[in-house]
């Protein structure tokens, strides 16, 4: 019997600073909650003052996770230690797998105006964390976008029913089957979406008042659902929120700062790599 994704709690994300002092807002990864299995972090960055961000994201580290930008606004150039590089303009999406080990950098290639999105930190199975680093860089023409009564949505992960037939994000080959779909909701429009059993899954409105599953959720406030097989986000005002799930990996976790692994003896190795010069070396 189809069983609604009722809210389990709700979350006020906390202002906070990254990278060389962006200005961010943080929900999973703060003091309120460390990570909600398989996602380790959730940041919405979003100004109009440059000063908010003009520094970015130096060159930095990561192993054993990954790293999701999505673009709402402005553009961020990337340039990592594989040879990728490119530009992240309004609407695009870097899905990074960082594997054994990437060190990369994120700079906005802008000096005024807005800049906004989101970064998910997702775990990798013990399996997978000394994997080659990969990417799939999606331009916004390849991000599609359904069209419903009252609704738009744009689909990163996952598929969607439309009057066309089954539409399919571009992101694969993820191990946790993630569903990440921004849903812009008008006055009076409501989505309803049905998310596997046993997936942890989780809303984040960053416009306007969403109400989900029958609770009313707020600008800047995470929805952790609760167990079900569907849920239904509707606005009476208009609202837009990015909408998440992924199955639980269920393995143990140890973290320290850009380095996610399962014991503490393989993030002091994940330490030793990197002052040794062999962090990339796998």
């Amino acid at each position: 019997m189809s069983r609604i994704r009722e809210v389990s709690r709700v979350i006020l994300s906390q202002v906070a600073s990254d990278g060389a002092g962006v200005k961010l807002r943080r929900s999973i990864g703060s003091g309120q909650i460390s990570e909600l299995d398989p996602f380790l972090l959730l940041d919405n960055f979003g100004t109009e003052n440059p000063d908010d961000y003009i520094a970015g994201f130096p060159s930095h580290p990561h192993r054993g996770f990954e790293t999701v930008t999505y673009m709402i606004e402005g553009q961020m150039r990337h340039k990592d230690s594989i040879g990728s590089e490119g530009v992240l303009g309004p609407g695009s999406v870097q899905w990074m797998t960082a594997g054994h080990g990437i060190i990369h950098s994120e700079m906005p290639e802008q000096t005024e105006g807005r800049m906004s999105g989101f970064q998910l930190w997702v775990n990798l199975p013990a399996k997978d964390k000394m994997c080659r680093p990969r990417y799939q860089n999606i331009e916004p023409e390849n991000v599609p976008e359904v069209e419903l009564p009252g609704a738009k949505l744009r689909l990163i992960a996952g598929e969607v029913e439309s009057d066309t037939g089954v539409v399919k994000g571009p992101v694969t080959g993820v191990a946790t089957d993630p569903i990440y779909i921004d849903v812009m909701l008008e006055a009076g429009g409501a989505f309803e979406h049905a998310i596997p059993e046993g997936h942890t899954a989780f809303a984040y409105v960053f416009e306007g008042s969403v109400n989900v599953s029958g609770r009313d959720v707020a600008q800047h406030h995470l929805a952790i659902l609760g167990q079900g097989d569907h849920v239904r986000l509707s606005s009476e005002t208009g609202g837009r929120a990015i909408l998440v799930a992924g199955r639980p990996i269920g393995e143990p976790v140890a973290r320290y700062g850009p380095f996610v692994m399962n014991t503490p003896q393989e993030i002091q190795q994940a330490v030793r790599d990197f002052q040794t010069g062999n962090f990339l070396a796998h």
